[in-house]
C-alpha cells in the first residue's frame, strides 16, 4: 500500500474514525492492527521478520534495567547483532555476494558459476527504518535516557507505526512513545491542520516528485546517452524528488 494510492486514501479515514470512536484503552490496538495490515499489504509473511526483532528488543529493553551494569553491554550487543543481521541478509547480502563473485571471477577466470549463490528475496519495506528505530530505542534504554516500555503492544506499535513505517523519520523513543500513550481527543482545529499538511504532502509527492522522477529515471537509466548539462539537471531534480 502506497501513501499516494486509492487504497491508502480509503484506509486512512477508516483508521481515524475507528481510532476516535474507540475507548482510549483500546486505541493502541487499533493503531497496531492498522499498522500490521498496512505492512502485510505488501508481503504478509515479512511481518514475521519484524516480530522476530521486536520480541528480542522488547525483552532486551526490560532486562537492561534489571541486570548488573557489567552485563548490559553484552545484552546490547545481542540486540544490535540481531537487528543488523536481519538488515544485512535482506538488504546487503546479495550486494556483497555479487561483488565477491565478480572479484573471484577476475582472479580465477574460467568458471561461469557463482561461488556464493545470491538469495532470491524481495527487500522488505521500511527495513532500514524499523531496524534503526529499534536500535534507537535499545541504545537510549542502555544509556539510561529512556525507561523500558513494559507494555508489549505499545512497543510493537512504536516500531511499526504505519504513518512513518516506509520512509521515517526515525524517531527517538522519547518523542514517539509518549504520544502513543497520550489520550488524544478529536479536535476539529487539529483535524483541519493535519488535513492541510497531508494535502500539501500529496501535492509534493504526486505533482512535484513523481513528475521530476520521469526525467531522473530517463537520464539515470542511460547516463551515457546524455550530456553533462542533462546529468547535472537530473541530479538536481533527484534531490528535489527525494
Amino acid at each position: 500500500m502506497l501513501f499516494n494510492s486509492i487504497h491508502y486514501v480509503i484506509f486512512l479515514p477508516v483508521v481515524l474514525i475507528v481510532y476516535f470512536i474507540s475507548p482510549f484503552k483500546h486505541r493502541w490496538l487499533v493503531l497496531l492492527l492498522a499498522s500490521c495490515y498496512f505492512y502485510m499489504s505488501f508481503i504478509p509473511v515479512y511481518l514475521l521478520i519484524l516480530v522476530f526483532t521486536i520480541v528480542i528488543d522488547y525483552f532486551v529493553g526490560i532486562y537492561l534495567e534489571k541486570i548488573d551494569p557489567g552485563k548490559k553491554r553484552a545484552l546490547l550487543i545481542v540486540s544490535l547483532v540481531a537487528n543488523l543481521s536481519v538488515l544485512f541478509i535482506f538488504k546487503y547480502f546479495n550486494f556483497f555476494t555479487e561483488n565477491f563473485n565478480a572479484l573471484l571471477h577476475t582472479l580465477l577466470p574460467g568458471s561461469s558459476e557463482s561461488y556464493i549463490p545470491v538469495l532470491s528475496i524481495i527487500l522488505p519495506i521500511g527495513l532500514s527504518f524499523h531496524t534503526f528505530q529499534s536500535m534507537s530505542y535499545i541504545i537510549e534504554v542502555f544509556l539510561g535516557r529512556q525507561k523500558a516500555e513494559k507494555h508489549f503492544g505499545y512497543y510493537w506499535l512504536y516500531v511499526m507505526y504505519f504513518p512513518q513505517l516506509v520512509a521515517g523519520p526515525i524517531e527517538r523513543p522519547q518523542n514517539l512513545i509518549g504520544q502513543l500513550h497520550a489520550n488524544n481527543p478529536f479536535l476539529w482545529d487539529r483535524f483541519i491542520q493535519g488535513a492541510k499538511i497531508i494535502i500539501i504532502g500529496f501535492f509534493m509527492k504526486i505533482v512535484v516528485s513523481d513528475r521530476l522522477s520521469i526525467v531522473v529515471d530517463q537520464v539515470y537509466g542511460d547516463p551515457h546517452s546524455f550530456g553533462s548539462k542533462d546529468l547535472i539537471l537530473a541530479t538536481y531534480f533527484f534531490a528535489f524528488q527525494i
